[in-house]
């Protein structure tokens, strides 16, 4: 799991198995990292990360605030899950994870990782001859959030090693005609699709998959832009939840999308917060240049201070850029209930993050020339304000129908 002294890893974009382009190089030297195009690709005029690494020659370290690493390989790392699983592996391995560098972690990440970024050498932890059930993986996730699993420890890293967020999770490809599922970290065969699986944490209620279906049917209502997404049956429970990922090409799903999360764009610790919906729009503005994406970025901001997703931190707002270089708002995702850090939303509303209102809404439109803002507002309230239905429809229970909807409704009403 180690490189060795003085490794480097070579970055690519693998837009499909046939299409990958090598960006450059990656070294680890005195607790940084140094990053340096190849000429090749900077002949394209292309940059992985517009504000962190400008399209230029020369080598460039990486951020002291994200423990040395540049902020677009930083959103390759896992987050909490998928490190929880490196992590167990290092110790199965006699390896201390405090002595595992993120490029150490970036190998095991290799080909699997979200967007189209690619690291070799990789390091494969798990073979991947076929999937088990979901709801076997489901029962090992929990096996091992509860302690030593080892048994279990390979068939999860096969099936979902690298993917960011707290709960756990599967990538894999499924089959809408007899819902059979096959590992799917990197392609799918033929008439799967690429698809993400969460399965519920240990303070999470039973109906939490349903509660975030009727999140992102609330959502779609309200016309932000959302992934296809559904419930998968599970033995007990309304089911697991399952959206289509967001960085492979809806029409051809073995065509990658190279995806850059907003904390990774401004180098900023997702966990600390620091962040305001200011910087997302000012980042969609720079990034795509099209004032219709702008406002869509308003649209998540209105959703998330009606909707009480108040754990909307920098991780939570993508960017996908296709191989022409043109960048555009990703999917919407993760949109659930969260009364956030301290009852805040971690990412603030021009400055007010514990009551932002209609004022703090109207400074934000303001400042961005978003027209009609009102109307925006009014379509997303109109949305959230059909909780109760929706949430009926998908089967969330009526303890958290009860508990969401008085939420909801106090938010509302000053609207």
């Amino acid at each position: 799991m180690r490189l060795g002294d003085g490794a480097a890893l070579v970055v690519s974009l693998r837009w499909s198995a046939e299409q990958v382009e090598r960006v450059g190089r990656l070294a680890w030297r005195d607790q940084r990292a140094w990053f340096e195009y190849d000429a090749a690709f900077l002949v394209r005029g292309l940059s992985i990360s517009p504000l962190g690494l400008p399209a230029r020659a020369g080598v460039m370290a990486g951020e002291p605030r994200l423990a040395g690493i540049h902020g677009v390989f930083a959103d390759s790392l896992p987050d909490a899950w998928g490190q929880l699983l490196v992590d167990r592996q290092a110790q199965r391995l006699a390896i201390l994870p405090t002595t595992l560098t993120p490029l150490d972690r970036l190998a095991v990440v290799g080909q699997r990782g979200m967007g189209a970024l690619v690291y070799e050498p990789e390091t494969v932890l798990a073979a991947s001859e076929g999937a088990a059930t979901l709801d076997d993986l489901a029962r090992y996730a929990k096996a091992l959030l509860q302690g030593p699993a080892d048994a279990v420890l390979d068939e999860l890293l096969a099936a979902g090693g690298s993917p960011g967020g707290a709960r756990p999770k599967v990538l894999v490809g499924w089959q809408q005609g007899d819902g059979s599922i096959t590992h799917g970290q990197v392609d799918v065969p033929a008439g799967y699709e690429p698809t993400l699986v969460k399965f519920p944490a240990p303070s999470d209620p039973d109906d939490i998959g349903a509660i975030e279906l009727a999140y992102h049917q609330m959502a779609q209502q309200a016309r932000l832009r959302v992934s296809s997404s559904r419930l998968l049956p599970a033995a007990t429970g309304p089911g697991y939840f399952a959206t289509l990922r967001f960085d492979r090409d809806t029409d051809r799903p073995d065509h990658r999308l190279h995806a850059h999360t907003l904390a990774g764009l401004l180098g900023a610790d997702y966990r600390v917060p620091s962040l305001d919906y200011d910087h997302l729009l000012r980042v969609t503005s720079r990034l795509t240049r099209d004032q219709r994406e702008v406002e869509m970025a308003f649209r998540y901001a209105v959703f998330n201070v009606l909707a009480c997703n108040r754990d909307d931190h920098g991780k939570q707002f993508s960017f996908v850029m296709d191989r022409r270089g043109s960048w555009r708002l990703a999917p919407a995702y993760d949109l659930t209930f969260s009364e956030g850090p301290g009852g805040q939303h971690s990412t603030t509303v021009v400055g007010e993050g514990t009551a932002p209102g209609m004022s703090h809404l109207d400074e934000l439109a303001k400042r961005f020339s978003v027209r009609k803002h009102g109307q925006i507002v009014a379509q997303v309230r109109d949305a959230v304000t059909r909780w109760d239905v929706v949430a009926r429809r998908c089967g969330v229970g009526p303890a958290s129908r009860a508990r969401i909807g008085r939420v909801l409704v106090g938010l509302a009403q000053p609207l």
